[in-house]
């Protein structure tokens, strides 16, 4: 068996052609840990009559942002980037929840190299059950179905690790410094909103996205600031206010200067190419916004990716 530690990076991931939306929705609106829909026998029947109806939509999104997600093959590179931070005891996988490659093809791959080691990293910085815990529990599920035997240990937040917030405070600051005075610029944290009844059920979810946005903004320096919620799925009442509302109360307020800072995505995904650059950015011109810009997504920035090979350090030691 190989001394390495297998790296399984744990991604939502997203279609790679068009053809592959209608799959990559039906996988997600089928997820309980996500969404419940009526009794879990019926769900697949009514997610495909949803999935159904949003499809052509979703596929005019993707469309428009070069017709696939770019998501796996950033998540490819980081998972590169670490190898090299790392050294040669460790090699990347990848496993995307709701598009290939997935659980199984990640245990598959890991398996046939040899390694018994893993560590499975999180890459959603603030717990939930709907995100992180839906990639644990598919993993769990996958290795009692398989019955393969592994060695391992869980990364499954980072909100508040120093720096994490050092390299998102970064990409805040390169914003801001696209404006000609920082002090006319609202600086609008857009978080991917979540059912309200899981935070009531006790998710730390909100709480996590508060105190990485108190951080940041520590780092930041002065300067205002709001937070918001975007890419409701589904008619429950989902966390407020949303990013249109109050993209609409900051025109109201006579805002000209918006810098959107996408928080909960560590890649680019639709949220940001399409829902944050496009859909939001004509709102905002449209309401009379004069500059609306977006910081750049982590990715593989230098300072992201010493974050996340610290932490694997400390679950490896």
């Amino acid at each position: 068996m190989s001394s390495k530690t297998a790296l399984l990076l744990l991604q939502m991931g997203g279609p790679d052609s068009l053809d592959a939306v209608h799959p990559f929705l039906m996988n997600l609106f089928t997820d309980r840990d996500i969404i419940k829909i009526g009794p879990a026998f019926l769900q697949p029947f009514i997610a495909r009559r949803i999935v159904n109806k949003r499809a052509p939509k979703v596929e005019e999104y993707y469309r428009q942002i070069g017709g696939k997600s770019p998501i796996r093959e950033l998540t490819e590179a980081q998972g590169e980037g670490l190898q090299q931070l790392l050294g040669e005891d460790f090699r990347s996988f990848v496993a995307m929840r709701y598009s290939r490659p997935s659980t199984i093809d990640a245990l598959a791959a890991i398996k046939r190299a040899g390694i018994e080691r893993v560590i499975a990293l999180s890459l959603y910085p603030h717990y939930s059950k709907a995100t992180t815990g839906s990639s644990v529990n598919e993993l769990k599920r996958v290795l009692k179905e398989s019955g393969a035997k592994f060695e391992i240990s869980y990364i499954d937040r980072f909100y508040n690790h120093p720096l994490y917030i050092k390299a998102l405070s970064e990409k805040v600051v390169q914003g801001l410094a696209s404006f000609p005075d920082r002090k006319d610029v609202e600086i609008v944290f857009s978080a991917h909103s979540l059912p309200q009844s899981f935070i009531e059920e006790g998710d730390p979810y909100l709480d996590h996205i508060q105190e990485t946005v108190r951080l940041v903004m520590e780092q930041v320096g002065e300067g205002s600031h709001t937070l918001c919620f975007q890419s409701k799925a589904s008619r429950v009442k989902w966390l407020e206010p949303s990013t249109e509302a109050t993209i609409v109360q900051m025109a109201k307020a006579g805002k000209k200067n918006l810098l959107m800072v996408p928080l909960s995505f560590v890649s680019d995904h639709i949220e940001t190419l399409y829902e944050i650059d496009i859909q939001y950015g004509e709102e905002a011109k449209a309401l009379g916004i004069e500059r609306f810009v977006r910081s750049e997504s982590l990715n593989s920035s230098p300072l992201f990716l010493e974050c996340l090979a610290d932490l694997v350090k400390t679950a490896a030691s």
